[in-house]
C-alpha cells in the first residue's frame, strides 16, 4: 500500500472518533466517509433533528486543512448566499464576477440542508459543481476544492425536474430517531470535547482516488452486481449508466482502503444506498445482499425437518409393538422370569423383563434397512452442516477484516449465520440419534423378513 493512502487502523481509528458520542449512526459514518474518499456525494434523508448537521461537521474534521461551508436552503434563497457576492470592481471593469472566498466554491466539504427547497437557478449552478468539481464565475471555469457535499433533506423530491440534481448524489442514507434501545444512552449523552486532530490529507485522498483504477473486480463480485441489476429490475428501480460505474468506483474505493486489490462480494453491503429511490426500498435490497450475496439466510430447513419428524414417529410406532401372544402367552411369560422372587424385588423384574420379552423382534434385515434409510438423509445433512460451518468462517472473517462493514450489520450475519448453524446441528444430532435407536431395535436372528417400505416423508 502506498505511503499516501490511509491504512486500515487510521481509518478505524477515523471512524471511531467520527462515531463518539453519535448513536446508531454507524452506516452513515461510514458511508459518508468512503463516499468522500471516493469523491462522491452523501444525501442524508430523514426528519430534522437526527443528527445530520453535526455528521456534516465531523466529515470536515477528518480532512487535514478542509474548508466547511453549510447553509439552509429554501425557496428563497439567493446565489450570493452560496456562491458569494458580485464583485463590485469587477462590475466596474464589465466583468460579472463573484467574490467566492468564503463560499461554497472554496469549500473542501459543504452541507447543504434542505437542499431541494432551491430555486432552478442556485440547483443548475450545483450540477456543474457537484459533477466536475468546477465552478462558472464570469467568464471563466474555477477548479474547486471540493471534496464532497452532504445534502440533507426530510423526503425524497417528486417532481422530475429534481431528479437530474437528486442523481448527483451517489450515497442515499436514511437516518431516524434513535431507537428504544438507544433512548437511555441519549437522555444521559454527555457534551462531545473538542475535535482531534484530522487525520487524512489531501494527499490520501488524491491517492485514494488514483490508486483504485488499479484494483480489479473480482468475478464474485461482477456476479452479485449481475444479480443486483435483476434485483433492481424487479424492484422497478431506475439505475443509470453513471451511477452503475460510479458504484464500481465506490466499490474499489472500498477494497483499496482495506488493502485489497479486488472488489470482493462484501464490499456491497453499500449497493442498497445506492440503488434504492426511496429510503424504504432500502430494507429489501439489504435482504437481497444477505440471502444472495452473502448466503446468510436464516435457515429452517423445513424438510429436513419432515424427515426427521417422520423417522422419529416411525421408531416410536415400531419400537412400541409388541408380541402378539394373547394375555395367557404375557401371563406365563412373567412366571417363567422371576415369580420366586421377593415382593419388592419381583415387581421390578418382572416388569423391566417382560417389557424386553414381550417388544416385538425384527429381522436383521429390517433393522440394517431402517439405518440406511436414516443414513440417506442424514449423511447429506450433515455435509450440508460442515459446507455451512466453512461458509460461515469465510463470511465472517470477511466482514472482521473489512474496514468499513458497520458493526450492526456484523453482528445481524454473525446472529443469522449462528441460527441457521444451531438448527442444522440440532436437526443432524436427531438424525443420528434416530439412527442409533433403529440399530437398537430387538432382532429375531430366525426371522427372514423382507427389507421394510422406504418411511414417508411429505413434500
Amino acid at each position: 500500500m502506498s505511503a499516501a493512502l490511509p491504512t486500515p487502523q487510521a481509518l478505524r481509528a477515523l471512524m471511531a472518533r467520527m462515531e463518539s458520542g453519535l448513536l446508531e449512526r454507524a452506516e452513515a459514518v461510514r458511508l459518508a466517509l468512503l463516499a468522500a474518499l471516493a469523491g462522491e456525494h452523501v444525501l442524508l434523508i430523514g426528519p430534522p433533528g437526527t443528527a445530520k448537521s453535526e455528521l456534516a461537521r465531523r466529515l470536515q474534521h477528518a480532512f487535514a486543512g478542509a474548508r466547511y461551508f453549510e447553509r439552509l436552503l429554501t425557496r428563497f434563497s439567493v446565489p450570493e448566499e452560496l456562491f458569494g457576492p458580485l464583485s463590485l470592481k469587477a462590475l466596474e471593469d464589465d466583468r460579472y464576477e463573484r467574490l467566492t472566498d468564503g463560499y461554497l466554491p472554496t469549500a473542501s466539504v459543504a452541507f447543504l440542508d434542505e437542499v431541494f427547497k432551491a430555486n432552478s437557478a442556485i440547483l443548475n449552478a450545483l450540477l456543474t459543481l457537484l459533477n466536475e468539481r468546477e465552478f462558472d464565475n464570469g467568464r471563466a471555469r474555477e477548479k474547486t476544492p471540493l471534496i464532497s457535499v452532504v445534502g440533507a433533506t426530510n423526503e425524497v423530491p417528486t417532481d422530475d425536474a429534481l431528479q437530474a440534481f437528486y442523481d448527483r448524489f451517489l450515497v442515499r442514507v436514511p437516518v431516524a430517531a434513535v431507537g428504544d434501545a438507544s433512548f437511555d444512552a441519549l437522555l444521559d449523552l454527555a457534551p462531545r470535547g473538542s475535535d482531534d486532530p484530522a487525520a487524512l490529507g489531501r494527499a490520501a485522498v488524491d491517492a485514494v482516488q488514483a490508486g483504485r483504477h488499479g484494483v480489479a473486480l473480482g468475478p464474485q463480485a461482477r456476479t452479485a452486481l449481475h444479480g443486483l441489476r435483476v434485483q433492481a429490475a424487479q424492484m422497478q428501480l431506475t439505475v443509470s449508466d453513471r451511477r452503475w460505474r460510479q458504484l464500481v468506483q465506490l466499490l474499489r474505493t472500498q477494497a483499496l482502503c482495506t488493502g485489497r486489490d479486488r472488489v470482493e462480494p462484501v464490499d456491497l453491503w453499500v449497493a442498497p444506498y445506492c440503488v434504492a429511490e426511496q429510503p424504504q426500498q432500502v430494507p429489501a435490497l439489504q435482504a437481497w445482499f444477505l440471502d444472495e450475496v452473502l448466503a446468510a439466510p436464516v435457515l429452517e430447513a423445513a424438510w429436513l425437518t419432515r424427515a426427521v419428524e417422520a423417522f422419529e414417529k416411525q421408531f416410536e410406532i415400531e419400537g412400541q409393538v409388541q408380541q402378539d401372544d394373547g394375555d395367557a402367552g404375557k401371563l406365563a411369560l412373567a412366571r417363567s422370569i422371576g415369580m420366586t422372587q421377593t415382593e419388592g424385588g419381583m415387581t421390578r423384574l418382572v416388569s423391566v423383563t417382560l417389557e424386553e420379552r414381550v417388544r416385538k423382534h425384527y429381522s436383521a434385515l429390517h433393522v440394517a434397512a431402517r439405518a440406511a434409510q436414516v443414513d440417506d438423509v442424514a449423511a447429506p445433512a450433515l455435509a450440508q452442516l460442515r459446507t455451512l460451518q466453512t461458509h460461515a468462517a469465510d463470511v465472517l472473517g470477511a466482514l472482521a477484516a473489512s474496514v468499513w462493514v458497520p458493526p450492526p450489520l456484523r453482528q445481524q450475519v454473525h446472529a443469522r449465520l449462528d441460527a441457521s448453524l444451531r438448527t442444522l446441528a440440532a436437526l443432524v444430532a436427531r438424525l443420528q440419534g434416530v439412527g442409533v435407536a433403529f440399530a437398537s431395535l430387538p432382532v429375531d436372528a430366525a426371522l427372514q423378513g423382507e427389507a421394510p417400505a422406504p418411511v414417508v416423508i411429505a413434500a
